[in-house]
């Protein structure tokens, strides 16, 4: 408790001494993280493989290309988002400097996750540094030999009191949650995720949650299903079914139920190979305890494919599951791994009812030609993103938001957005001291022409191409108008 104290403390003063602020700072910082991981890689990625099986290949491709890419972005457009923003003036305010100001938030506690142990950890970070905060950073000690490795070389290569890396359990994630932070990003489950809330309303401290939940894959009947099925299985099984926005169950007609099982089949047989259990581009399950929960979600539900299991290395084959049981355990809660149950439903209303009956997913997966029928399901449903005839891609579009709604999560991150939530948007008005006319109109003794008066100089809002020396002339006849209607009264 008293070492995370003194972390937290340390992290405090030396954003106090204000060396975050300067932009020339925090690019210097973002890319000692990129020199970070291009020169240990290799290093990097071995690491996830101890942890999750990853192959090197896999590692570089879906960990360490998105951070590098994120600081890519941040380096080109940094002086941009942190420069002034101006606002539109009204009439009132014209002669006014009115803009947003991006300040840093002060210290932020990072909580990474486990699937994707990098990418999870330091994406965040990237948009932490860029706003100018210090970070402490927790990574998730289920991944334990990404978060040794992290430990080592962010001390190596970033400041070390601005940003440190605390490695532990509960105990020492529950020692610094009793710390004040100024925001907390924390990814995992809903559970937890209640527990960091809990923690951060002792303190205010505003907090993003990159949850889950059970993001649904609806298939209508008339779209080309073989290349929705190839799709959703890359989605599906990458990471071995371990990622938070993988579609969790299939929402299709009883009609194509079986040309759904039987696409996903061939396509296992094409990403993996006759032996799932021997391809390099296959994962395990994290560890045993999440190895035996899956194995219980498995209980009395119908194989259609796969079901192969080998606990001594944490391998569960692809498996997809057919007509599921809506009120079934593997239907009440996120499964995270290989399992895909197939829910059988009678069309696209029966659709919409069932995905609205339960918790608002992190993501919703819809496979169809009919762009009526897209844009249906994303007005009368809600979830944190959408992705049409595709699965997961969301994610990586720059400009998009990632986040959750209600159950899977608040708040979100990504790009720009990860700038913002770091930051806070600081409103100011610079106001000339000239003019004094112009405020009769809001000082006492009031009156109904004032009240008009003040009513049309605040309503007239101006374009930024509309102003210039005309109007800011108009406005000085106005004034000088105004001035001795009001004190005439």
């Amino acid at each position: 408790m008293q070492n995370m104290k003194q972390t937290v403390e340390r992290a405090r003063a030396a954003f106090a001494s204000g060396r975050t602020r300067p932009l020339e700072f925090r690019i210097q910082q973002l890319k000692a993280l990129q020199r970070m991981i291009t020169e240990n890689g290799k290093e990097m990625a071995a690491a996830v493989k101890a942890d999750l099986n990853k192959s090197e290949c896999v590692a570089y491709s879906y960990e360490i290309v998105g951070v590098l890419g994120e600081i890519s972005l941040m380096l080109e457009k940094l002086p941009e988002w942190a420069a002034p923003q101006p606002v539109q003036k009204s009439l009132i305010t014209l002669p006014d400097d009115a803009y947003i100001h991006y300040e840093p938030l002060g210290v932020v506690l990072i909580i990474g996750a486990w699937n994707y142990p990098l990418m999870l950890t330091l994406q965040p970070l990237v948009g932490a540094i860029a706003a100018g905060n210090a970070v402490v950073l927790k990574p998730s000690e289920v991944s334990e030999n990404t978060a040794k490795i992290l430990e080592k070389l962010i001390s190596q290569y970033l400041d070390k009191e601005l940003f440190p890396v605390v490695n532990g359990g509960i105990p020492e994630t529950t020692a610094l949650l009793e710390q004040r932070f100024d925001h907390i990003l924390y990814t995992g489950s809903s559970s937890v995720g209640k527990i960091i809330l809990e923690a951060a309303a002792k303190h205010l401290t505003p907090v993003t949650l990159e949850l889950g939940g059970k993001s649904p894959c609806y298939i209508d009947k008339n779209c080309d299903i073989d290349t929705a099925c190839r799709r959703i299985t890359w989605g599906k099984f990458l990471n071995c079914g371990q990622t938070c926005i993988a579609p969790d169950y299939i929402l299709c007609e009883r009609s194509i139920q079986d040309q759904v099982v039987r696409t996903i089949k061939e396509t296992v047989k094409e990403f993996y190979g006759e032996d799932v259990k021997k391809s390099p581009d296959y994962e395990r399950i994290i560890n045993k305890r999440q190895y035996k929960r899956l194995l219980g979600l498995l209980e009395g539900q119908k194989i259609a494919h796969g079901g192969e299991t080998d606990e001594a290395t944490c391998f569960i084959a692809p498996t997809v599951l057919t007509d599921v049981n809506p009120e079934s355990k593997i239907m009440q809660e996120e499964i995270f791994g290989p399992l895909l149950p197939i829910v059988t439903i009678g069309g696209v209303d029966e659709a919409i009812c069932f995905i609205n009956q339960r918790e608002k997913p992190l993501a919703l997966y819809l496979f169809s030609n009919n762009k009526k029928l897209i844009k249906r399901m994303i007005a009368e449903t809600s979830s944190g993103g959408v992705t049409a005839n595709d699965v997961a891609m969301h994610f990586v579009v720059k400009d998009l938001p990632f986040g959750g709604i209600g159950n899977s999560g608040m708040g979100c991150y990504h790009g720009k957005h990860s700038f913002t939530t770091f930051s806070h948007k600081r409103s100011c008005l610079i106001k000339s001291l000239t003019m004094e006319g112009l405020n009769k109109i809001r000082y006492p003794p009031l009156n109904w022409k004032k009240v008009e008066w003040g009513k049309f100089f605040l309503d007239k809002r101006l374009n930024k191409g509309k102003v210039g020396f005309v109007l800011v002339a108009l406005l000085g006849m106005v004034a000088a108008v105004l001035y001795k209607v009001v004190i005439s009264n």
